[in-house]
């Protein structure tokens, strides 16, 4: 017993060393296949990501009723999709996306049969008179055929454990490779129904709440239905069948118990089983920290796939496994990216820099004593190359959209960043804030938005942050210069080189933690200049100065140095600073004597503050000066028979 406690003991302890290192692996992985799904609308990867819609932008889309017929051992589709839409200006037409070999057998408005065209993977529906701006309508349109094999696909019919699997998997711009649809990041269908025929054997999974399951056709087919009433995009509806096995749970969250449904493959039903209380305890983490779960009024839930990764699909997740890193990575898109999601590609970090964020935060919860190692490994991937930023700089480059080390992990650690500038209470509540805006919920949002928010909760101005560490490029290497100042005070000098010409200086809070053998001290300096000079009161003499010892700033190859106590000139004593802010500093330094006196009179001559002080070679003194009114103030030392200092001291 003894030997199986120790062996295991030692096992845990190396899983816990890796885990880092995993992590950080598994999230290059999820963006690797992020991807690659994204590169089969380019091939080589140059695809033109912002333009691959050609719908017409004269209609709002309101409701998707989608009616699909697959059977898992056959790649191929019919459907029937009926699309209400309100027109926005008065036209004769509308125009959908939809990817060639698909083709539409016809289209029809209230039994009328519409005339169309198909070209150029545009499907054009042409009305026999104009119609009026403010109409709400609908079109049905029936089509069929083998959606085209691209890369890895948006359509795949595939195999598991010798049973046949269709799933589907459109971001960012796939559903037209299987559907009629608005494929854009620019309109959202206010809900959706989904009903799928296939054959009896199987299960079908898709967005919503199951409504039911009817057998047709002799009893070989029935038609699953599923309901979602949130908007949603595109390329977040889903659709999988095969064999799949089904399990409940559910999770409290506040005054709601939320079910969560998962559909696996029966061969991994016990590993789901097993690992699916990760993101239940995901789900409690994210309720709290960034408000309530989007689509409190229906479930959330798994379905599991072949693909290599994970895809957010709204309410209903597709995961090739119960990975806790990947399931916390997809789950956080239900609020980043799902519930608001990015209205451009250059702005991708704002559904997968934050999903990274989040699976952060769990990790951190849960294994607290790998935070700081982990993050010291997500940063040197990070600064790992000198240049790039957060901002997608080109969108037709599918490399740099899905960057692992850019779109990721940089702008995860900008969220991160912005955590430590306005504190846990402030950023989480601007975050909440955010969830909450009107102006974005169920919608599309933009960095702006988000950097409205965070101004508007904390007060601060965010531009230069967001132009130097967003748009602009690369991290600092900070430089420490430090030396101690009597029994209890150190004077501290920061400067730092940039990685990128882009960006000559990073404004940012920075830690530094000073030590020696029995204490320790961490102080924050807000560093907003080149050579700043900072003095600061420790309490005790250092040894030792560690830059940043929590690993909340993007910057690499750091260093700290002891150095001789050297002061411009020969001045013996420096008042600063004049004007007097809170409090009048007094450096005294090689002092010729062993104690002084202060005195610090008013205009008319009077003493209105005395201090004898003590002094071991040099001394630093802090004069409380908040209650001073406005005017001119002089200030006098004394020390020994001959030493005396005078210096005019100006209170605005």
């Amino acid at each position: 017993m003894r030997l199986y406690f120790t062996i295991l003991f030692f096992t845990l302890i190396k899983v816990q060393a890796q885990m880092p290192e995993l992590s950080c692996k598994q999230v290059k992985d999820i963006a690797m296949m992020e991807r690659m799904a994204h590169q089969r609308l380019g091939g080589n990867g140059t695809g033109g990501a912002e333009t691959i819609t050609s719908a017409s932008n004269n209609f709002d889309v309101k409701y998707y009723r989608c009616e699909w017929e697959v059977d898992p051992a056959i790649r191929y589709i019919k459907g029937k999709v009926t699309v209400y839409y309100v027109i926005t200006s008065s036209t004769t037409f509308i125009a959908l996306d939809m990817l060639s070999p698909l083709s539409a057998d016809s289209v029809t408005q209230r039994s009328a049969i519409l005339a169309k065209q198909f070209s150029n993977n545009t499907l054009s529906i042409n009305f026999p008179t104009t119609v009026n701006a403010g109409t709400l309508d609908s079109v049905s349109i029936f089509y069929q055929g083998v959606p085209a094999a691209t890369g890895f696909g948006s359509f795949i019919q595939d195999m598991h454990a010798g049973v046949p699997v269709i799933w589907t998997l459109s971001e960012p711009y796939g559903a037209r490779d299987w559907w009629p649809c608005k494929n854009g990041l620019d309109d959202k269908a206010d809900s959706i129904d989904v009903f799928v025929t296939h054959p009896v054997a199987y299960k079908a999974a898709s967005n919503g709440l199951f409504q039911s399951e009817t057998l047709i056709a002799g009893g070989t087919k029935k038609i699953t239905h599923w309901k979602h009433r949130y908007p949603i995009a595109t390329y977040l509806m889903c659709m999988a069948v095969t064999n799949y096995a089904v399990f409940n749970n559910t999770v409290q969250l506040g005054a709601v118990i939320l079910p969560m449904q998962t559909y696996c493959y029966p061969e991994d039903l016990t590993a789901f089983q097993t690992q699916t209380q990760f993101t239940l305890d995901a789900m409690k983490l994210y309720n709290g920290l960034f408000g309530e779960y989007p689509f409190i009024k229906e479930k959330y839930g798994h379905v599991q796939f072949g693909w290599g990764g994970g895809m957010e699909h709204q309410t209903s997740t597709f995961v090739v496994s119960a990975d806790e890193n990947l399931c916390a990575h997809e789950l956080g898109h239900q609020w980043f990216g799902d519930k608001i999601t990015t209205g451009s590609w250059k702005d991708t970090w704002l559904n997968e820099g934050f999903a990274t964020q989040l699976a952060t935060l769990f990790r951190e919860n849960k294994y607290p004593q790998l935070t700081v190692s982990e993050r010291k490994i997500e940063i040197n991937f990070i600064t790992s190359l000198p240049g790039g930023s957060v901002l997608v700089d080109d969108t037709t480059d599918v490399n740099r959209i899905f960057d692992a080390r850019l779109t990721y992990y940089k702008g995860s650690h900008l969220l991160h960043m912005l955590r430590w500038k306005l504190g846990d209470s402030v950023f989480f509540q601007a975050l909440r804030n955010y969830q909450k805006d009107p102006k974005l919920m169920y919608g599309f949002t933009s960095t702006a938005d988000l950097k409205r928010n965070l101004e508007a909760t904390s007060g601060q101005n965010l531009t230069k942050f967001f132009d130097q560490w967003y748009a602009g490029q690369g991290y600092p290497t900070y430089k420490v210069e430090w030396s101690t100042i009597g029994s209890a005070y150190v004077r501290i000098r920061m400067s730092q080189t940039t990685s990128h010409p882009s960006v000559s200086f990073f404004e940012m809070p920075v830690a530094l933690q000073f030590k020696n053998g029995s204490q320790q001290k961490t102080m924050i300096v807000d560093n907003k200049t080149n050579d700043e000079i900072f003095i600061r009161n420790i309490g005790f003499v250092p040894d030792t100065v560690i830059i940043d010892p929590e690993n909340w700033i993007i910057s690499r190859d750091n260093t700290s140095a002891k150095v001789t106590d050297v002061v411009s000139g020969q001045h013996i004593v420096q008042v600063y600073p004049n004007p007097v802010t809170d409090p009048l500093l007094v450096y005294l330094r090689n002092f010729p004597e062993s104690s002084a006196v202060l005195n610090l009179y008013n205009a008319a001559g009077q003493l209105i503050y005395t201090q004898n002080v003590s002094i071991n070679g040099s001394q630093f003194i802090e004069i409380p000066s908040k209650k001073l009114s406005a005017g001119i103030y002089s200030l006098q030392i004394k020390a020994g028979n001959s030493f005396r200092f005078v210096k005019k001291i100006l209170k605005l």
